[in-house]
């Protein structure tokens, strides 16, 4: 069809010479010219496909033009509303006044009303008594007329002032279209062949390439948007905040261990085998392997003392210990789980053993010390660590929670190191993030004392929304790793996914992680700046 119409067009400017109106041609397969909007959207498809060969050129002419609305329509087939109205009422002295409930029933409520209002101002019908009668014996339905004629010809003889009238009672409303005027261009040919795109071999070794016509290339055309990869926003938060910590002189712990065991998930973090967290609505439990290796003997034995009878300055839980209980696996509640593991190698120097990997950890990460030797004679070293990986709870999951998420840690190692290093440490990393308005509030964990939740000030929501959690590591914890009394270590973590949220507008998780993620948001999202 379209070359049928390109070829159309170019017989008519080679008998003619111009093309004055592209609504007289008369398509390929129809018997009237092409002046419907349509017919000119085809015609204009032709058009540019041979201007584009420098075939021909046009000018483009607009028309504005009215159709009628769905009511419109109704109109020119069975009548005005008013008409209807007269049409269903008696005539005046032949039978009883209908009511106006009578009517509706009989036309259509809104037929009725609208139309009873326009009838009376006609003075077509008139009131008797509780009811409506035939007050002109004969009507005439400009109205219809006007609406057919609009259908039949696009206006009306009436002008503007009638068109306004019918488009303020939305009968009618305005369509553009457009027309064309056709001209031979530089390239013009009857032939509709199209120029090659390509230079092949074929045609380098048949020679046939000296008598083909070939197309333009178009320099300045932009071409269309490559496809490449696209960070994810919980991406890009990520390595925002993973910068920020590699800038402050923090080595980055392996978090491999998707799967834990029980004690190191809760045991070695002196969080006791009675807590509710432990219980199958908070954690996942793994069934098959359902128990783990395990962990290092002695370790193991100052860890199930302290809980079962004290030590190290604390009198303990005072409850009975489990060797089951600290031997389930389970999907980790938290990376801290992963913290105690390597603050255990950590620990080993300390212990007159080697662990070459938590070494080379503790040289990679900044300074932490105050003034003071790293080593006394104790082995410690001082080491700055933190992790971002995924955790895994057993939450109902809704707008803000999910069963898998992220938890962004560290952890720092130092002698004396007291709670006033780690409100300032905290104050400097989330001014780096562009977070400077924070306050912190005493809190209970298991495993720090003391504990403090960090709250920030956010301008949009104007109130204060907890942002992360941290505290001292307690001696219960660290002493049985083998650490000396003069060592502490502050921790504390805070989520990816509300960070992420708030930085994106987005206010339901499920569309941050998921097959709910709107691939189209991930390609064209901003980088995030901190």
């Amino acid at each position: 069809m379209a070359e049928a119409i390109q070829k159309l067009i170019l017989e008519t400017l080679d008998r003619h010479g111009t093309i004055k109106d592209t609504r007289t041609l008369v398509l390929p397969g129809q018997n009237d010219p092409a002046a419907t909007h349509d017919a000119q959207i085809i015609i204009l498809g032709a058009l540019n496909s041979l201007s584009s060969r420098e075939m021909i050129t046009y000018e483009t002419h607009e028309t504005t033009s009215h159709v009628l609305t769905p009511e419109g329509a109704s109109i020119a087939l069975n009548g005005s509303h008013e008409a209807r109205v007269w049409a269903a009422v008696p005539a005046k002295g032949e039978g009883s006044p209908m009511t106006p409930k009578e009517l509706e029933a009989k036309i259509g409520g809104d037929i009725a009303k609208i139309g009873q209002g326009r009838a009376f101002k006609n003075k077509w019908i008139s009131k008797e008594g509780a009811g409506l009668v035939k007050l002109a014996s004969e009507i005439d339905d400009v109205t219809q007329k006007e609406m057919r004629e609009v259908d039949s010809t696009g206006t009306l003889a009436g002008g503007e002032k009638a068109l306004a009238e019918l488009r303020k009672r939305k009968l009618i409303m305005q369509k553009k279209g457009q027309w064309f005027v056709v001209h031979k261009g530089p390239n013009f040919s009857t032939s509709t062949a199209k120029p090659e795109t390509d230079l092949t071999v074929d045609m380098l070794t048949s020679g046939a390439w000296k008598t083909s016509t070939f197309k333009k290339y178009n320099f300045e055309a932009e071409g269309i948007p490559t496809n490449g990869g696209a960070l994810h926003p919980l991406l890009k938060v990520r390595e925002e905040i993973r910068n920020i910590f590699l800038e402050m002189g923090f080595a980055e712990m392996p978090t491999s261990n998707f799967v834990e065991s029980a004690f190191w998930c809760f045991d070695a973090l002196f969080v006791p085998q009675q807590h509710p967290a432990r219980e199958v609505q908070d954690t996942f439990y793994l069934s098959d392997p359902a128990k783990s290796l395990p962990p290092p003997a002695d370790f193991y034995a100052k860890v199930s003392k302290v809980h079962e009878h004290g030590g190290f300055g604390s009198t303990g839980y005072r409850a009975p210990w489990s060797d089951e209980e600290t031997r389930k696996l389970l999907l980790r509640t938290h990376t801290t789980a992963s913290s105690a593991a390597m603050l255990y190698k950590l620990a080993a120097r300390c212990r007159g053993e080697e662990d070459p990997e938590a070494d080379a950890l503790a040289a990679h990460s900044g300074t932490t010390r105050k003034g003071k030797s790293a080593d006394q004679g104790d082995g410690f070293r001082p080491a700055k660590l933190f992790s971002i990986d995924r955790v895994f709870r057993n939450e109902t999951m809704d707008a803000t929670h999910l069963a898998e998420f992220h938890q962004v840690e560290g952890v720092v190692a130092d002698r004396d190191l007291t709670l006033a290093d780690l409100i300032g440490f905290m104050r400097v990393f989330f001014k780096k993030m562009g977070i400077e308005n924070i306050r912190f509030k005493p809190a209970y964990n298991p495993y720090t004392e003391p504990s403090l939740e960090i709250f920030a000030f956010h301008p949009q929501l104007k109130k204060w929304v907890e942002v992360g959690n941290s505290g001292m590591f307690r001696p219960e914890m660290l002493e049985p790793m083998g650490f000396p009394k003069d060592v502490h270590v502050h921790g504390w973590g805070i989520g990816l996914e509300r960070p992420t949220m708030i930085r994106y507008g987005i206010t339901n998780i499920r569309s941050l992680v998921g097959h709910k993620v709107s691939i189209d948001s991930v390609e064209k999202s901003p980088a995030v700046r901190f």
